[in-house]
């Protein structure tokens, strides 16, 4: 838009007013051509010059430009705007206003988009809601990023899983829960974490990570049972299972990563 000028001058070369305006010197000539901003004279070697009036006509016109006015537009409104600028406006609005939300539309889904692609999953938030029970999925796969990102494991899981299925997401979460179930009835039997059932659960666990997303070998499984028990936000959900959930898995975990003869100790 045309800023401030000086109260000295009264009439400017098109090279200025293009200046102050942020337009291209073409720009002003094909407004002259058309008729749409004429200036008002020229110098004696021929050159246009524009008056004040002509820098008010011409803020006008970028002004309409701005909302997206054709050219044909801006001069009926500039020639009667008494007549045509309100019902122009009114019109303009409504069809900015429908273009902002269908625009609104498409960043959202773009958005989606991206953070599913981001996350190496195809679910829309409503999937994650539907299958997962949480709206915080996305910040669930932003921290394990942060954790884990630079690691081949993380890469072989983003991998995967980016071509999971709705359905194959449902089969996860249902042997996940199956997993967390069993470990919650042998907590309430009294089955020891260091004990057969409980060191074959931690065995179907890592299975379960090893079908699904990595290559999780006992020595790895271990390094996640270690932050089952060091970060609040695993205990603190786990726990709610059965008391001391989060620390009897870490435990078989243990227990069953001893035993195997893949374990580098």
């Amino acid at each position: 838009m045309i800023g401030d000028v000086n109260d000295a001058d009264d009439e400017y070369r098109v090279g200025e007013v293009a200046r102050m305006a942020g337009v291209s010197v073409r720009t002003l000539h094909h407004y002259d051509e058309i008729g749409l901003l004429l200036p008002s004279g020229r110098s004696e070697a021929g050159y246009r010059l524009y008056s004040r009036v002509d820098l008010e006509r011409l803020r006008r016109i970028l002004f309409y430009r701005e909302l997206e006015f054709g050219l044909d537009d801006i001069g009926g409104i500039l020639a009667d705007p008494d007549e045509g600028a309100d019902d122009h406006l009114r019109r303009q609005h409504r069809l900015l206003r429908d273009r902002r939300g269908r625009t609104q539309e498409l960043l959202s889904a773009i958005e989606d988009e991206m953070e599913a692609r981001k996350m190496g999953i195809s679910l829309t938030p409503e999937e994650q809601l539907e299958i997962f029970g949480t709206e915080k999925f996305a910040e669930h796969a932003q921290e394990a990023e942060h954790r884990w990102g630079d690691t081949d494991a993380w890469k072989e899981s983003q991998r995967r899983s980016a071509a999971y299925t709705k359905d194959d997401w449902i089969a996860i979460r249902r042997e996940a829960d199956e997993n967390i179930q069993a470990f919650a009835r042998a907590i309430e039997v009294g089955e020891p974490a260091d004990g057969p059932v409980a060191m074959h659960l931690a065995e179907d666990h890592r299975q379960h990570i090893a079908r699904w997303f990595y290559d999780c070998s006992p020595a790895m499984h271990r390094q996640l049972a270690e932050l089952y028990v060091s970060d609040p936000r695993y205990s603190a959900t786990w726990d709610e299972i059965a008391p001391g959930f989060s620390r009897y898995v870490h435990d078989a975990i243990l227990a069953n990563a001893q035993r195997s003869r893949s374990d580098p100790d």
